[in-house]
């Protein structure tokens, strides 16, 4: 009887397909091609990579956007306190004929759409966008204010102003 080694990376793609098949069962989608194989449309959706962080006053956010035509496929919108980024990943290869069979598939193609919080006030002039060499840049400005100092409050009391910093004084035990 032949032994046939144990290969991890099969295992591992056979269970990153099976939990694509569990998503999209859940959460819906189109059903599988006959036989049980996935097709173009039934792959697990694109969501893009992000990276946030603070420029001065600033909060800059990257997303990772390679092979998306950002001016036809990817919206930026602030409404409601919320920053939301949207589109679409084309697949290229989805309208070819059958002698263009794609024989494996690792790349993710689809609708995506990423939501970030962002504090009172901020308006959509506030939002910068730019495309260079597959990230998307946008810088939300002025996001962090500055910190303000500790102000001392005058108190006045029997007459005479006193002033106190952050505490209250303690009362007069008399």
């Amino acid at each position: 009887m032949a032994r046939t080694p144990w290969d991890p990376f099969t295992t591992l793609a056979r269970l990153d397909q099976d939990f694509d098949a569990l998503v999209r069962r859940t959460w819906g989608s189109a059903p599988a091609a006959p036989g049980g194989r996935a097709t173009s449309r039934t792959t697990a959706g694109y969501v893009p990579a992000v990276e946030m962080r603070a420029d001065g006053a600033d909060v800059v956010i990257t997303l990772e956007l390679p092979g998306v035509d950002v001016e036809r496929d990817v919206d930026i919108e602030v409404a409601e306190g919320r920053l939301t980024i949207s589109g679409q990943r084309r697949d290229r290869n989805e309208e070819r004929d059958e002698a263009g069979k794609v024989l494996v598939r690792e790349l993710r193609y689809g609708s995506f759409r990423r939501e970030f919080a962002l504090p009172d006030g901020i308006l959509a002039d506030q939002v910068d966008a730019s495309y260079d060499r597959g990230l998307l840049e946008v810088r939300v400005r002025e996001v962090t204010k500055p910190a303000v100092p500790p102000q001392k409050v005058e108190i006045r009391s029997g007459g005479q102003p006193r002033t106190l910093e952050g505490r209250p004084e303690p009362a007069d035990a008399g």
